[in-house]
């Protein structure tokens, strides 16, 4: 039986379905999910169904497969736990409705920072996310809705992009100050009874309300030792955003009453002011605001500051004439890019030309994407000539000897010449590479190879 076979078995009472592109749809479902009933002693049920019918269920499921995660805890992968389900579904479905699902602990990743720190992420089993994603695709028509338009982050057809540019007319009109805030280890520090609480406010639907708390609670399996979880709600997840939308908001509302601008992507919340006084009134209420929800801000990253030159989600804010607001890559961004491609590029990895080229086109067009925004070419330029005498200092290296770097280049068309000039540089990689082997291996050479440009 195909996983579509094992998802029939369901009710066909689901919302539309939707091909996803991230954790949260680009548009928000509406007329097909229904608010859930009030004043309904179990009205749960009907949105579990919902949840759980075979439409719901399959979308979830592409979404989930597409994804490609990797393994739980239980160690099985997208196909073993297709096969799995046609057995196991009818049963864990059944626990579902009764409220007595018992989800599997996440598996504890750590994902490096160019900083040399760790970013801590959660894994739940496939099955977890399946029924997570699931979920997600009917909560998120019911509750997205109620969000202040000041957030941005992990919510149907709202991107980074749209709160830089929300930062920068602030800018642009004059406040030039920002209130810039971290969260510190938010997610790691979610209270669950203030969690539900709030969630409770917007969805009356107590089977909802215990699968949710169940996702919570469940343990953290690291290094084969499950430890328990009474706060937190780990990164990894497809609900994960989604609550962690429904905490801040909060203070979103606060904000709003208050008539400041802001913007906010996930637990990223910068708040612009005229005045530095300002400012360090708008840092003392939310300091109120987030103690309440039992969050703490992170002092050493949070600061009252000018805007211009700030970063905020890769990008900082420069003036260009004493009156125009523009974008730029930040430096810490350009120095994460860089470090990257010295990586990519490194003369020691024993990687063939073809290979360096296909790393570099994954990692740049995506990262050319990201900041697309910029209004700095001259940096792209800069930043395309160094990475032409990166690639120029691998074939060097590559090469190594005097006498092979000489039959290479005559290969590539130098004169005798040029040749022996890119042969006087064996040893000095960097520094031939842009002294010996500008007139060979040109812009159009490395075109040819497919070498990603910025520009």
């Amino acid at each position: 039986m195909t996983m579509v076979g094992v998802l029939h078995q369901m009710p066909a009472q689901a919302g539309r379905s939707a091909e996803w592109r991230g954790e949260a749809s680009p548009q928000a479902f509406s007329d097909e999910t229904p608010a859930p009933c009030q004043g309904q002693r179990d009205a749960g049920r009907d949105l579990l169904r919902q949840a759980l019918a075979k439409e719901n269920m399959e979308s979830a499921w592409k979404r989930v497969k597409a994804n490609k995660g990797v393994a739980g805890v239980d160690g099985m992968d997208i196909a073993q736990t297709k096969r799995h389900l046609v057995n196991a579904w009818p049963n864990i479905r059944d626990q579902l409705m009764a409220g007595t699902y018992r989800p599997s602990p996440v598996r504890r990743v750590g994902i490096p920072k160019p900083d040399g720190s760790e970013r801590e992420l959660g894994i739940p089993t496939v099955t977890d996310r399946l029924i997570q994603q699931a979920l997600l695709q009917v909560l998120q028509p019911l509750i997205d809705p109620t969000f202040s338009e000041h957030s941005h982050g992990f919510r149907p057809g709202r991107r980074a992009r749209d709160a830089i540019l929300a930062a920068q007319q602030y800018v642009q009109d004059g406040a030039h100050v920002v209130v810039d805030v971290d969260l510190s280890k938010f997610f790691d520090r979610v209270n669950h009874d203030i969690l539900i609480n709030r969630l409770a406010r917007r969805v009356n639907d107590s089977g909802v309300i215990r699968l949710v708390r169940a996702y919570l609670s469940a343990g953290i399996m690291y290094n084969g030792v499950l430890v328990n979880r009474e706060e937190g709600t780990p990164q990894g997840g497809p609900l994960s955003p989604l609550l962690a939308n429904v905490l801040l908001d909060e203070v979103d509302r606060e904000l709003e009453k208050r008539g400041h601008h802001f913007v906010r992507y996930a637990d990223d919340c910068n708040v612009y002011v005229r005045s530095s006084r300002a400012g360090a009134r708008v840092m003392a209420l939310l300091k109120r605001l987030y103690t309440k929800l039992h969050l703490q801000i992170n002092e050493s990253k949070s600061a009252v500051a000018s805007a211009f030159g700030r970063k905020f989600l890769g990008y900082e804010l420069w003036l260009k004439g004493g009156t125009k607001v523009m974008r730029a890559v930040s430096r810490k961004a350009l120095g994460t890019f860089q470090h990257k491609i010295r990586q990519i590029t490194r003369r020691s990895g024993g990687k063939s030309i073809a290979m360096v080229i296909v790393k570099l086109r994954q990692y740049v067009l995506g990262w050319k994407e990201y900041f697309k925004l910029t209004q700095t070419p001259q940096v792209w330029r800069r930043l395309d000539e160094w990475m032409r005498r990166r690639m120029r200092s691998t074939y060097l290296k590559q090469w190594r000897r005097p006498t092979t770097i000489y039959r290479a280049v005559i290969a590539l068309g130098a004169s005798p010449k040029q040749a022996r000039i890119a042969a006087s540089f064996s040893g000095r990689w960097w520094h031939g590479s842009r002294v010996g082997l500008n007139s060979v291996l040109t812009i159009s050479y490395f075109d040819r190879l497919g070498m990603p440009r910025l520009t």
